[in-house]
């Protein structure tokens, strides 16, 4: 066994295997007659700080804000489509009006894309319109 640094001794040296009857292939014992030394662990390397891990994770990339102001844009519009049917109904829409307006409370990311963020803009604005028509609604009564 040949020791080649701090990190403990080398790899053994690889023999060639006996055969044992039956075609079962064991290693030769070391000269001394014990058996061959475990190997030792690698040390870590690599990772030194896990709160700059920590920090990659949070890191948003552009797909996924697109992604979620698209998500966004759908939901308010989902919620316009609800507010229209109870409005047609009958209904007076005041749950549909406050789902609109917690949805519209949402932040929502900002996009490179400039067609996408004034689509995002109009729906936005429409469903402040449809707000503040209802508030005139609730006002007049």
């Amino acid at each position: 066994m040949k020791v080649t640094g701090p990190y403990g001794p080398g790899p053994a040296t690889p023999g060639r295997p006996a055969r044992a009857s039956g075609g079962f292939a064991v290693g030769q014992a070391s000269a001394t007659g014990g058996t061959a030394p475990a190997q030792s662990a690698a040390p870590a390397s690599g990772v030194s700080d896990v709160s700059s891990l920590m920090a990659l994770q949070g890191v948003e990339s552009a797909t996924e804000r697109r992604r979620r102001a698209i998500r966004r844009g759908g939901g308010l519009l989902d919620r316009l489509e609800e507010l229209k049917l109870a409005l047609l109904s009958g209904e007076t829409g005041e749950a549909s009006l406050e789902r609109l307006s917690r949805s519209l409370r949402e932040e929502r990311p900002e996009d490179a894309d400039p067609v996408l963020t004034g689509v995002l803009e109009q729906i936005d604005l429409r469903a402040a319109v449809e707000l503040a028509k209802a508030e005139v609604r609730r006002s007049a009564a």
